[in-house]
Parts: C-alpha cells; sequence; structure tokens
C-alpha cells in the first residue's frame, strides 16, 4: 500500500492524526509526518484517516497497481 498526502492542500486538521495516530502525527503547527508505505494490516487505520479528512488531501493506493 502507498499513501501520498497533498500536503499543498491539507490544513493541518489532524483528523488524520485522532483517526491513526500510529501512521500520521502533527509536528509543531503544521508540518505533518506520515508513514508512505504502511503495512497491509494497517488499512484500517489508514483507511479511517483517509476518509475522516475534510478536504480529502489523503491518497492510499495498492502497492505497485497506480489505482486506489
Amino acid at each position: 500500500m502507498r499513501v501520498t498526502v497533498d500536503l499543498n492542500r491539507c490544513q493541518a486538521y489532524a483528523q488524520c492524526c485522532y483517526a491513526a495516530p500510529d501512521h500520521f502525527t502533527l509536528h509543531g503547527a503544521e508540518a505533518l509526518h506520515y508513514d508512505p508505505a504502511p503495512t497491509a494490516a494497517a488499512r484500517d487505520a489508514i483507511e479511517r484517516a483517509r476518509v475522516s479528512c475534510p478536504i480529502q488531501a489523503i491518497l492510499v493506493e495498492d502497492a505497485g497497481s497506480g489505482h486506489p
């Protein structure tokens, strides 16, 4: 699985950090750090984070497929 966050769109609402704290963290006021290649076991948490983003800045793709 590959995770990409459009950091130009991200407004640091941090909803992803609440939904998947092991994979998304906010450092300082606006610096989002995230795991771009989480394990398949993390899919549920990553999907919760994706749908929690109020501006839909998180993209989740299956590794190697290029498709969500």
